[in-house]
């Protein structure tokens, strides 16, 4: 765009205060309609493990698999598995629980430029959420533990944010599972030479906070054992 015709178009108008005001008021009504309706729903699920990785996995993908599976062993356990509601590794944590009849639930997102939710979550078992903090609290209230496949910003935001709420102690601890080590591992490196030496802007302690690992039953054996070995109870509140 040139210069004379950015001259040309129209000055951006700008939203009142009073209009700023009145839409925050109005989208109240919606954030407390989505915590509702997810908390009805989640109420009935029981204890559950949430699964994060990247929408974009392909099926073909080792990634893919291993959420598959450690979905199915969550399931026999006794676990729900809670995911994203979306294609690629939310996906196989859904198609992992219902191979074997495991519940499991979608907390989908509106968002413009991915697919919708998978077609392993029933339909009574999907709750489409307007507003990622919303989303982000159910996934923390519900969950007995997490499990972090390899992804993107979203899977990054959201270990970033239980480890937060773990270390600064809003949250009790919980089980915190990164699972693809080759993924993780340049990420670790970094966090300990550069977070941890360099800056001092964490301790050695916090890398006590999740385990690392590329196999499916140590990461069921890691939840299970876990609440006894830090004498612990889950919140199921």
């Amino acid at each position: 765009m040139s210069l004379e015709d950015f001259k040309k178009k129209k000055p951006f108008k700008q939203r009142s205060w009073t209009q700023v005001n009145a839409s925050n008021s109005w989208s109240m009504f919606r954030i407390m309609s989505e915590f509702v309706d997810a908390y009805d729903k989640m109420d009935k699920i029981g204890p559950c493990i949430s699964i994060f990785g990247s929408a974009r996995t392909k099926p073909d993908n080792p990634y893919y698999q291993m959420a598959t599976a450690v979905a199915e062993r969550l399931s026999e356990e006794g676990y729900g598995v809670i995911t994203g509601g979306g294609p690629g590794i939310m996906e196989a944590g859904n198609l992992g629980a219902q191979n074997k009849d495991g519940k499991s639930v979608g907390l989908n997102i509106e968002l413009p430029f991915e697919q919708g939710h998978n077609p392993y979550i029933d339909f009574d078992k999907l709750i489409t959420h307007h507003y990622f903090f919303v989303r982000k609290v159910v996934f923390v209230k519900y969950a007995q533990g997490f499990v972090y496949l390899p992804g993107g910003f979203g899977t990054f935001d959201e270990l970033f944010e239980v480890m937060t709420l773990v270390q600064t102690k809003k949250i009790d601890r919980v089980p915190i599972v990164l699972m693809g080590k080759a993924f993780w591992q340049g990420l670790l490196d970094w966090m300990r030479s550069e977070v941890l030496n360099n800056q001092h802007n964490i301790s050695e302690n916090d890398f006590n906070l999740f385990l690392v690992t590329d196999d499916v039953e140590e990461a069921i054996a890691y939840i299970n054992t876990f609440y006894t070995e830090h004498d612990l109870a889950p919140n199921f509140s």
